[in-house]
């Protein structure tokens, strides 16, 4: 060994290699992981808080709120939890959720007549054609409605001017390709039936889509170490991909019809908890809890008759008016997109379909459906207990993770499959508003010079997603009759009697006006600080909620699902 080479490797003030500085913790390495070990959030987002009872300032960290634990794995646990804690609320509800209604306060009522008699003027001003009036009285309404919304008044209030634009009915006549059945008129009702001994179950369900093409069912291995499919097809050229594309985008207007038709076929209120999640070939399937029980039988037929259809211009792949490179181009004169090569102006969505009002026989331009096989393990009952929870932290285990996390490979023919739908992905519009429209020679609806041909930023479009549905759970809203901020303040408002029962009173800080902090802000501290601070903070919290935990005694101690949440 040279001497150079043995000076390096000398006591703790020996010379270091470039190398060997850069493999050395920074503080914000050290600082993430602190953080991570104390389950705060490592990406905190700076806020201005004002006192308005002194004036003063100061700046504080708002967690950023995610709920993929790759991105912060503290705030999306917190997410899960609170999932986690609405679902069990809910899914053995045994009394039906209360809504308590408050009278209108005489002010509110003063506000609305103050309103009803300026419509009546607009109305009047408009009718005389008097556009300075119009603008006033568009003036003073702003301002009531904006003091109405800040008495606690909730909802739309009725625009001035009224929208002439006609909504556009389809037929609602069932297809004849699928069986019919029993509507019975819905009661109220959303607790499921009590049987003997007291027993109140409930249900879980597994929806999934139907067959594209055969899977191989061999290239991946389980938790088991079994051999099990990989979710490649066997014949790509054969597998349906413009078919499970279109699934995908439309997968969630399937499932509020497939909702609807079991309420109509039960005769009551079923309110459920569903989760999405990717199978491994891509498709999406359902894991779906509802309150009470429903005949298996039934379950079946509602899958089997469930159909959602897509009355769109046609947008299969051999109709595309611009496949290539050659794209619509913008006319600032004509405010449209125009055809590059006649100079025309391409109909808009609503045009073409208005055309399309008038054509006989009209057959919609796709039908989505449920795979129609359904096994016992698909359909079970649970009633209150341990079971119930594993199936609880079942449907909720993949929260966290994102649908690019979940479908993760690898397998080279799994990976070219993804590749190959999300292609296909790119030629299936996902809303009127979608700008893949154009590809097809129509303008989408609020389309501008800004707009991309063929290129959507919606998430349906994303090869991280794979068209899956944004929302990742969904509930309906006499689940457990609150919203995930309601959950949170419950869990908040545990923590602060229980730390109030030991003399420890936290200070309100409901009255503060929070702002997200402006670009330019001296004042405001580094992410750096914010981390810090937050660590700081929460040892008081957790030594605090410990001593109140010592206090209370055993009953206290058995109950920490607050801890994650509120500290």
């Amino acid at each position: 060994m040279s001497v150079a080479t043995s000076v390096l490797h000398e006591g703790p003030g020996a010379r270091q290699t470039a190398a060997q500085r850069r493999s050395l913790p920074d503080f914000r390495d050290i600082a993430q992981n602190l953080a991570e070990q104390e389950h705060i959030c490592i990406r905190p987002l700076p806020m201005r808080a004002i006192d308005p009872t002194t004036g003063t300032a100061s700046y504080l960290g708002a967690p950023c709120k995610s709920t993929v634990a790759s991105v912060c794995p503290a705030c999306a646990d917190k997410a899960r939890f609170l999932r986690i804690t609405q679902c069990r609320e809910g899914w053995h509800l045994d009394h039906e959720p209360e809504n308590e209604k408050t009278e209108p306060t005489e002010h509110q009522t003063a506000l609305l007549a103050a309103r009803s008699d300026l419509f009546e003027t607009y109305q009047q001003a408009k009718a005389d054609g008097d556009e300075e009036m119009m603008s006033g009285v568009r003036e003073i309404v702003a301002d009531l409605d904006e003091e109405m919304k800040a008495s606690g008044f909730r909802g739309r209030l009725p625009a001035l001017d009224k929208d002439k634009k006609p909504r556009r009915a389809r037929s609602t006549r069932r297809r004849q390709d699928a069986p019919n059945l029993p509507r019975l008129k819905v009661a109220k009702t959303t607790v499921g039936r009590t049987y003997t001994g007291g027993h109140q179950p409930s249900m879980f369900i597994t929806l999934t889509m139907p067959s594209y093409g055969a899977i191989n069912r061999d290239g991946a291995t389980n938790n088991k170490g079994e051999v099990v499919g990989d979710g490649s097809p066997r014949d790509p050229d054969s597998y349906d991909y413009e078919r499970a594309a279109r699934d995908v985008v439309h997968f969630s207007a399937l499932f509020d019809r497939w909702i609807q038709n079991l309420r109509r076929a039960v005769g009551w209120n079923i309110q459920y908890f569903a989760t999405v999640e990717p199978q491994k070939r891509g498709a999406p399937h359902l894991h779906i809890l509802i309150r009470g029980t429903v005949s298996r039988d039934l379950i079946r037929q509602v899958t089997a008759a469930t159909y959602h259809q897509v009355w769109w211009p046609s947008h299969d792949r051999d109709s595309e008016v611009f496949p290539g490179d050659i794209v619509p181009v913008w006319d600032p004169a004509k405010m449209t997109f125009t055809d590059p090569g006649t100079g025309s102006a391409l109909l808009g969505f609503d045009d073409v379909q208005d055309l399309l009002d008038d054509v006989e026989d009209l057959e919609p331009a796709h039908v989505v459906r449920f795979g129609d096989q359904m096994d016992r393990a698909d359909i079970r009952g649970f009633v209150p207990g341990e079971k119930a929870n594993r199936a609880v932290g079942y449907v909720t285990k993949y929260l966290t993770k994102s649908i690019s996390d979940i479908l993760d490979t690898d397998s080279d023919r799994t990976r070219r499959h993804y590749e190959r739908l999300h292609a296909e992905l790119q030629h299936t519009p996902c809303s009127p508003r979608c700008p893949v429209w154009l590809r097809y020679g129509i303008v989408p609806r609020g389309a501008t010079e800004k707009t991309v041909s063929g290129r959507c930023k919606g998430k349906a479009h994303r090869r991280d997603t794979l068209g899956l549905p944004g929302r990742r759970v969904l509930v309906s809203r006499q689940w457990s009759n609150k919203t995930l901020p309601d959950h949170k303040a419950d869990r908040a408002e545990f923590v602060r009697q229980l730390l109030a029962s030991v003399g420890i009173v936290k200070p309100d800080t409901s009255h503060l006006q929070l702002s997200v902090v402006k670009p330019g802000d001296r004042s405001a501290p580094p992410r750096d600080h914010l981390i810090m601070a937050a660590i700081a903070q929460r040892k008081t919290w957790r030594a605090e909620y410990t001593r109140a935990l010592l206090a209370a005694g055993p009953p206290a101690l058995q109950d920490t699902s607050a801890i994650p949440v509120a500290a």
